[in-house]
Order: C-alpha cells, then structure tokens, then sequence
C-alpha cells in the first residue's frame, strides 16, 4: 500500500478516535451537574445597606424532551444550599407547551430565597408560546417581570429590581422596553436589570443601568462557537463593563440542540452585590 494512503487513512482514524472522544466528554459534561461560579459586583450607587446582597441567576435550562424533571431538581438543590437573597430566571427556561412541561417544571416552586424567584422571557418561550408559561409560572410562585420593577428592600436599604422581555419579543407583539421598565422609579437608586440577552445591554447603558444580568450565550456551548456568539452579541460569558453599566453573562444551566458542551460546562451564577467605588 502506498505510503501516502497509508498515512491519510491513519490521520483519519485519529481524527475521528479525537471527535469521538470529544463528543462523549461534551455529553458528560452537558449532563452532569452545573458548575456553581460566584462574582462580585461592585455598584457605585448600592445603598451601603444593601451590600451582600446575593442573587442566584439561572438561565437556559431548555426543560423539554431530554432536560426534564430530575435535572431541574438538581438545580432547585444546587441553589437552595446557597441560601441566597434572591433568584432570577433570565429565559430560554422551555422548549415545549405547559401540559407536556409542568412536571418537569414543577420542582421550581421549591426554590428558596429572601425575596423571591423572578423571570423574565428568553426567545424559546416565544417558539411554543409564552403566554401559557406567563400564566403557568405564577402558580409554582415565581414572578414574571415584564417590562417592569419592583423595590428590594434589605438591611433598611433599597435598590431596584427590573426586568425586560426578550430581544425578539417584538415579532410576537411582546417587544422588550428598557424605558417602560424603569418608568417612575426613584433615579437616584441603583437598578438591577434582568434580560435575557447581552444585545441589550446597549439600551441599558443609555438608560443607566447599574448592573444588567443576561444568559443567552450558552457561553458558546460548544468551542469554537463562542466567536460568532461574540460578534453577534458582544458578549459571551462573565463579567463586563459598557461605560457606566455592569454587564454579567452567564453560561446557562442546561443546553439546546446535541446534548453537548465542549469549553463551556453548565453553570449556576450567585451575584454578590457590593456597595462602593468601582475597583
């Protein structure tokens, strides 16, 4: 045989003993639990009060035909053994209606926290309809944000809770406003805004948002994708700075498509709020 073929059919069987090896780590990962990440944030306008104030953000679960009622148990677990001040679901928490869901859905009731679990919608709520999970999550007491805020009161300080809906939501008629969202708040509190992609942070910043929490990304999910994810929104995963404006993007606790992550594992984020000078 010639030397040549012998060599190309060698590679080829490397190349694929290396993908076939590749995909079965991105399983395990996909499937296996979360990685817990916790970030400090530094708000020049946090009322000293409110300092340490922890938030659990949790985005992308994807609860369909592969994630369903045990993985989202384990995420109930992960967050409640952080005792943490409050959770926000920032989208993309379906891939399917509310009678093929809401068993899987069901363990989110028994999430824990000071003030309570917050939603907002992600692009896939609009796919299979939003309204029926609009009405639905409620009832497991979560509240949906939508377009709206609400105070926080901790330690006799406050600060402001907001949240908008999805980037896409105008083509269902549910646009998200940054604008309508913080209407009629005190503009000397700091804002928290919760949204489910980092896109928005451009209308964030121009309204003064202190600090925007967003998911999306899936961190990229699989390497290299994490480029593309970055020219489209600016942002992939972690902690960044637009002007006067925090931005925090988590990775996602679940995924979409193959059940494959590669350079990017699911993760849970709790976001310590800090009062002071921007470091």
């Amino acid at each position: 045989v010639d030397r040549r073929v012998v060599l190309a059919r060698g590679s080829a069987a490397l190349v694929g003993a290396v993908a076939t090896g590749l995909v079965g780590y991105g399983v395990t990962v996909a499937t296996g639990p979360p990685v817990l990440t916790r970030i400090p944030v530094t708000l020049p306008r946090l009322d000293p009060r409110a300092d340490g104030f922890r938030i659990a953000v949790v985005s992308d679960l994807h609860l369909g035909p592969i994630i369903g009622r045990s993985y989202t148990r384990r995420i109930v677990d992960l967050v409640n053994a952080e005792r943490v001040d409050a959770v926000a679901l920032v989208g993309d928490l379906v891939d399917g209606d509310v009678p093929d869901l809401a068993e899987a859905a069901a363990p989110l009731a028994d999430l824990r926290s000071g003030h309570g679990t917050f939603y907002v919608t992600g692009n896939h709520e609009y796919y299979v309809g939003y309204r029926q999970w609009i009405r639905h999550l409620p009832t497991l007491g979560i509240r949906p944000l939508r377009n709206t805020h609400v105070p926080i009161e901790t330690g006799g300080g406050v600060f402001d809770l907001a949240g908008i809906n999805d980037h896409t939501g105008y083509r269902w008629q549910d646009p998200g406003d940054v604008g309508a969202a913080l209407a009629g708040r005190d503009p000397d509190r700091a804002v928290v805004l919760l949204a489910h992609q980092p896109i928005d942070v451009t209308d964030a910043v121009d309204a003064g948002v202190d600090l925007m929490l967003a998911g999306h990304t899936h961190g990229g999910q699989l390497t290299p994708f994490e480029v593309a994810v970055s020219l489209q929104q600016g942002a992939v995963a972690g902690l960044y700075r637009r002007g006067d404006t925090r931005l925090y993007v988590t990775s996602g606790a679940g995924f979409w498509g193959p059940p494959v992550r590669v350079g990017a594992p699911p993760e849970i984020s709790v976001v310590e709020l800090r009062a002071g000078p921007t470091p």
